[in-house]
């Protein structure tokens, strides 16, 4: 999710500061939000997100397209 479609402008560390690399529907004090078990899981959970925010379908495909190569799925 770009971070200026975030209502909180990213997620937050274990130190309350703000992350970066993760929107505040995903990261909450260092830990990762949801039950996800795959980052397919994910993609459509931020999809649908985007979608209530309004962006369109091409968008809403390019900002989920590298979600399967982020840290949280890499093993």
């Amino acid at each position: 999710m770009p971070m200026e479609k975030d209502p909180q402008q990213g997620g937050t560390n274990k130190d309350g500061s703000k992350n970066a690399k993760y929107c505040s529907y995903c990261m909450v004090n260092g830990e990762f939000k949801g039950d996800f078990k795959s980052s397919k899981e994910m993609v459509r959970f931020v999809k649908d997100k985007l979608k209530e925010q309004g962006v369109g379908c091409m968008k809403r495909w390019f900002y989920t397209s590298h979600i399967s190569q982020l840290e949280r799925w890499k093993k």
